[in-house]
């Protein structure tokens, strides 16, 4: 009796770039997608670490816009490129708003605000001429509520939803789908001191109804959904996984940032000089 053939994985015969895919959420992205055959292409700052991978990888700076097409041209190499996970993000921006630093909050919006559109801008370009593909864009619960002293942050991952819905109208005709998640709390290094036990991670969770911290794969299997053909009628949403935080409010630092800035200035006080 002759064995039924293997069904082909849905990602088979594509490329995939992941931003941000040395490490945490990124890393878990990339892994998901190679998981159902995808060629994973990850790029970031860092060689070594995109080394450890064991994925095919490149550096680039999603700031850098030559870097950025060369990532997403390398990326398309060995496959039609389908789908593009953009989580390089981060913040050197925190404080009291009269306190905010300019050139933080201006880098702050350039690396997230900018990456993401420099990426978004060249994976359009690439996956339009092919065919079409499913741009992921990578968000923040800080993007939906308020996280207060958290400066630049919120406000830039606000720009990435806006231009998620930006972009999902102006490249559905090309067959383009742009989408983002907004995770929420979410186990990695970035976030090491707010994941321990404390009343920072106390109120994160009194916050969730379901109430428990998230992990990479979590995040990586909504990307592996929006990136997928499962979602090809979908476009220019941002999903919220985060255990439900969005419901309620967003997180008090009081406790991290007071022993920083002071009470008062915690509530808008700031001292004459």
């Amino acid at each position: 009796m002759s064995r039924s053939p293997t069904p082909a994985r849905p990602l088979d015969g594509t490329a995939a770039l992941v931003t941000g895919g040395g490490s945490g959420i990124g890393l878990a992205c990339a892994r998901r997608l190679a998981a159902d055959g995808a060629v994973v292409t990850v790029c970031g700052r860092t060689e070594s670490r995109l080394k450890e991978t064991g994925l095919r990888h490149t550096v680039a700076d999603v700031t850098d816009e030559e870097q950025v097409a060369a990532a997403v041209a390398h990326a398309a190499g060995p496959a039609p490129l389908r789908a593009v996970v953009h989580s390089a993000g981060g913040t050197t921006s925190i404080g009291p708003l009269p306190q905010l630093d300019a050139d933080a909050w201006r880098a702050t919006l350039e690396l997230n605000a900018t990456g993401t559109m420099l990426v978004l801008k060249h994976a359009a370009r690439v996956m339009a001429r092919s065919g079409g593909g499913s741009f992921v864009a990578i968000s923040s619960i800080a993007a939906a509520v308020t996280h207060r002293w958290f400066g630049a942050y919120g406000v830039s991952k606000a720009a990435v939803d806006h231009l998620v819905r930006l972009g999902a109208d102006e490249l559905g005709g090309a067959g383009v789908r742009v989408n983002g998640i907004r995770p929420g709390l979410v186990r990695t290094e970035l976030v090491a001191g707010v994941a321990d036990p404390g009343p920072v991670l106390d109120d994160y969770l009194a916050c969730m109804p379901l109430g428990r911290v998230g992990e990479p794969a979590d995040i990586a299997e909504a990307a592996r959904f929006l990136a997928g053909p499962e979602s090809s009628w979908l476009t220019g949403q941002v999903i919220d996984v985060d255990g439900g935080h969005h419901l309620r409010r967003g997180p008090d630092y009081r406790a991290m940032f007071e022993p920083m800035f002071g009470a008062d200035a915690l509530r808008g006080v700031i001292p004459g000089e």
